[in-house]
């Protein structure tokens, strides 16, 4: 009977691990998905970004990623970091009206970023590798959406480019999005008030009164002059009389 027990026992345990790690795995899988990183930036300014990619393949691995700049937020600058193993190749297109950048207009701008690994490489099972990029100065808009799509060795490919609803859930497939804020207003200098004017007469009070201090210090070190040598004087007298 005791054996039974325990037969039943560690039966129900392997059970309950195996449903363990199929929720996990399942929770895993749909929470991993390619993200830029930060995920948030100032309207008109220039950074770093990351484009960092999971594998969520147990047999292959991630050999080609692309990412598709959005044709509504079109940036002047776009520059890639060198990643080791892999190889970009930049796409750009023509806009109209052109894109500022340092008082230069440029009617060309990059389109999409292709990152394709050496052969028997790239982002292994259980691995993540990110892709970083320089851009700016980045567009007067709310957010920016990355749709981007991910090969496997396998041929499989995973389409990350579901746009994001307004007060919606979390799409299945979600692309990378970069939410813009508008940048802060420049400090402008404060007109003096009341108190500045009053401090400023103060302050001229207090020079009056050092003035005025100094020259009755001098006019009484004079007075004590000539006391002194009347003084001298007076005694100085009598003895010549005698």
């Amino acid at each position: 009977m005791i054996r039974h027990r325990r037969i039943a026992a560690a039966a129900a345990a392997l059970a309950l691990g195996t449903v363990g790690t199929a929720v996990l795995g399942f929770a895993g899988s749909a929470s991993a998905h390619v993200t830029v990183n930060p995920q948030e930036a100032a309207q008109g300014s220039y950074g770093r970004f990351a484009f960092r990619v999971p594998n969520e393949s147990d047999t292959a691995s991630t050999v080609k990623v692309e990412v598709v700049l959005p044709e509504n937020a079109p940036v002047g600058s776009v520059s890639t970091m060198p990643v080791s193993g892999w190889t970009v190749t930049v796409e750009k297109r023509r806009v109209d009206p052109p894109v500022e950048v340092h008082g230069s207009q440029l009617s060309e701008v990059v389109s999409k970023l292709t990152w394709t690994a050496a052969a028997g490489g790239g982002v292994k099972p259980g691995e993540f590798q990110e892709f970083p990029v320089s851009m700016g100065p980045l567009p007067q808009t709310e957010q920016m959406v990355f749709k981007a799509l991910q090969t496997y060795s396998d041929g499989n490919v995973q389409r990350w480019i579901e746009e994001p609803t307004p007060g919606g859930e979390e799409p299945e497939s979600p692309a990378p999005v970069l939410a813009l804020a508008a940048a802060a207003p420049s400090a402008a200098p404060t007109a003096p008030d009341a108190a500045d004017d009053d401090n400023d007469e103060a302050s001229d009070d207090t020079g009056l009164a050092t003035g005025l201090g100094v020259a009755g210090l001098v006019a009484g070190l004079a007075g004590l002059g000539l006391g002194g040598a009347a003084f001298a004087r007076t005694r100085r007298g009598p003895a010549q009389d005698a």
